[in-house]
């Protein structure tokens, strides 16, 4: 799935492993990711987020999407500085799932917390 994620790797998105309902998912944040503050941008770092909640909602199959998503901002982040998303699922229950998944630093400092809601269809969305 994530060699076909265009938007994830043209922001230069890394994944670093997924599997078993969990992924890690990691980026850099440069000059062209940062808003009128000279921080990242929170859309950046919720698509960070999003990518790596992706990757573990999909990390046993069938394909699952987004059914919805939050995120808390907790400190900002730099240029420079290298972002790592570490998802974990909560649960899963029938087609359904809750996923967590904490945004970090490169100093372990959280940058931000979000919960994702995942949604099997009953047939794969098309193309």
């Amino acid at each position: 799935m994530f060699a076909a994620d265009a938007a994830s790797r043209g922001l230069g998105m890394e994944l670093v492993e997924a599997g078993d309902g969990a992924a890690v998912a990691r980026m850099r944040v440069t000059e062209r990711l940062l808003n009128g503050h000279a921080i990242a941008h929170g859309g950046f770092v919720f698509l960070l987020a999003d990518t790596a909640f992706a990757l573990a909602c999909n990390s046993r199959g069938p394909v699952t999407v987004a059914a919805g998503g939050e995120i808390t901002f907790v400190r900002p982040a730099r240029a420079g500085d290298v972002l790592t998303a570490r998802a974990t699922e909560r649960t899963r229950y029938g087609r359904s799932g809750i996923y967590d998944v904490t945004v970090t630093r490169d100093d372990g400092e959280v940058v931000a917390e979000f919960r994702g809601r995942s949604r099997t269809p009953a047939s794969p969305p098309s193309s």
